[in-house]
């Protein structure tokens, strides 16, 4: 029986899974325990994630993880970013919103009658998207749903309050929420203060590494793992699938892609200037005090969602079938903006696919194959792109590409984004999040030691990333 195993619960926008992690020297294992879907629900008031479900999975999960590792050491949780629970009394004040529900269109105007899009920057050196934190919650507040609220709960922050009664806020995630000062690592009081937001929903900051607690006797008791303490990690999905870059040296690029592709450098200090702003790019939190400096680009969504409309007919699409296809198109393709936020909301995607070429007189794909190859194309383009964009304006220099992360299995997409950027491509670990947060569990439990850098090595180790190499 191992007393060395860590249990991460890592959520994405799709699925969520709990995973079992083993770390030695220069040795990493994972064995996953559960895997359960996540899919949204559109209710009367607008999209929502059916979080009680998930919890139910992740209840399940943790008891598999039980049946298995009776000695767990610690479980780290880690999600998507900005979505959130407002809670009073610990009760939660209704079902998260999605981050793709239309009500914060509101917020943005709202915000930004008191605080321009420029000076907004400045204090918080976000890229601007219509779904962050502050934008939703000045949503909220415009509806009164704040009135009430004690605490405002990022996701991964209110498992962990289910797991162990401790109301936290992990500060990786915390910097997506817009109110966080990116220099100082505190929440903004004068920012928040401003935008007229009540300032005791938002808990106290913990870091990864640092202990949340226990969990509580009854989740014990169901679980079957005893007082197991929940570690706080990078709960930013990114913050931890960029623990687990496989880099040997500093000059990298990562792109982490899944349903987004989150495409940056790793840096010491936030870099916020005009030129950052203009280029929608974002200082996000990373683990150790790093900064992410990275662009959100709409990522597989948007093959995905055209894959669903598809389907919409009764009919199976077999993916690696229409990627095969799609590799196998000679002709050009529309390279479109990938950008765009018309593809942010659930629909029709081939068909705004359609109506951004017609509108920038680009050819219209004529079949599916020439669809798919057309979004591989354009998130290659967008990749590239954002690369160039990152080391330019960071001043760092970037001689080879890391893609981790879900998108690292997709060939087409891992070679094309060689070709575009001219720069080759390392492409694994796919589960690269839940091994980021598993390895911050091992530093903080003593079964690992070190930088992020010696983390990454542990990573380097273990998993052979596939190496593409510029065509032309």
């Amino acid at each position: 029986m191992s007393t060395d195993a860590v249990a991460a619960v890592d959520l994405g926008a799709t699925s969520g899974r709990v995973m079992l992690g083993y770390v030695g020297h220069n040795e990493i294992r994972l064995r996953p325990v559960a895997r359960f879907p996540n899919t949204p629900v559109r209710t009367i008031d607008g999209l929502h994630w059916n979080i009680l479900e998930l919890y139910r999975s992740i209840l399940a999960g943790l008891g598999s993880a039980a049946r298995d590792e009776p000695g767990l050491r610690s479980i780290g949780v880690d999600s998507w970013a900005v979505d959130y629970a407002l809670i009073r009394g610990g009760r939660m004040l209704g079902t998260p919103y999605h981050y793709r529900d239309e009500r914060t269109a509101a917020g943005v105007e709202a915000v930004h009658a008191l605080v321009g899009a420029e000076e907004l920057y400045s204090a918080n050196g976000l890229q601007h998207l219509p779904f962050n934190t502050l934008f939703q919650l000045a949503a909220d507040a415009a509806s009164g749903d704040l009135e009430l609220a004690e605490r405002m709960l990022l996701i991964p922050d209110l498992v962990g309050y289910w797991l162990t009664g401790r109301a936290v806020a992990e500060r990786t995630n915390a910097s997506t929420t817009g109110l966080l000062n990116p220099s100082t690592r505190e929440w903004d009081d004068e920012l928040i203060a401003r935008l007229g937001l009540p300032r005791g929903i938002l808990p106290e900051l913990v870091s990864p590494g640092d202990t949340v607690g226990p969990l509580l006797p009854a989740v014990a008791a169901e679980t079957g793992l005893g007082a197991v303490p929940v570690t706080a990690i990078g709960s930013h999905d990114t913050a931890s699938a960029v623990v687990a870059v496989p880099a040997r040296g500093e000059d990298f690029a990562y792109i982490s892609c899944g349903t987004w592709g989150l495409v940056g450098v790793e840096l010491e200090h936030p870099v916020i200037s005009e030129a950052g702003r203009a280029a929608n790019f974002t200082n996000e939190g990373g683990v150790d005090g790093r900064v992410r400096y990275l662009h959100n680009v709409m990522g597989l969504w948007l093959l995905s969602e055209s894959v669903r409309t598809w389907e919409r007919s009764g009919e199976t699409i077999e993916l690696p079938a229409l990627l095969a296809a799609a590799a196998s198109v000679t002709t050009p393709v529309a390279v479109f903006d990938a950008n765009d936020p018309r593809f942010l909301t659930p629909g029709d995607m081939p068909a705004r696919i359609a109506e951004f070429c017609v509108e920038h007189g680009l050819p219209v794909p004529s079949s599916r194959a020439e669809f798919v190859r057309s979004i591989v194309e354009s998130l290659a383009d967008a990749f590239a792109h954002a690369v160039r964009t990152a080391a330019a304006l960071s001043g760092k220099t970037v001689s080879v590409i890391h893609i981790v992360g879900g998108g690292a299995l997709n060939e087409l997409l891992c070679q094309l984004t060689a070709d575009r950027s001219g720069l080759p491509v390392l492409a694994g670990p796919v589960e690269a999040t839940a091994i980021g947060n598993i390895l911050v569990q091992a530093r903080a439990q003593g079964l690992a030691s070190g930088s992020l850098e010696s983390l990454r090595a542990i990573v380097s180790s273990a998993f052979s990333p596939v190496l593409y190499t510029p065509a032309r």
